[in-house]
């Protein structure tokens, strides 16, 4: 993986989910892809394991699943966890960009 400086030091916003829980998975990709194609280029959006990415989810204190966090310019600007739709993602991060 890109070293986690290097995704959240940009102007746009980037909003990542931290995930675990494979039964939920399917549900939240889909909700991801919708935000994804509503934000287009004015923000990034990105996916990370928390089981794949221990060291990292340890150093951010990720313990709840899933975790959201929005960065702008390398500086977290919102976090919140469990599960959210669509367009509350989609309004979170209009908020930053």
């Amino acid at each position: 993986m890109t070293k986690f400086g290097e995704l959240i030091n940009v102007q746009k916003p980037v909003l990542i989910d931290f995930y675990s829980d494979w039964d939920e998975v399917e549900n939240n990709v889909e909700t991801l892809r919708d935000v994804a194609a509503a934000l287009g280029d004015r923000a990034k959006v990105i996916k990370i394991d928390i089981k794949k990415n221990e060291t990292l989810a340890d150093a951010l204190r990720v313990k709840g699943d899933p975790t959201f966090i929005i960065y702008k310019n390398g500086e977290m600007k919102w976090r919140k966890t469990g599960f959210h739709d669509a367009n509350t993602l989609i309004g979170l991060v209009q908020q930053f960009v």
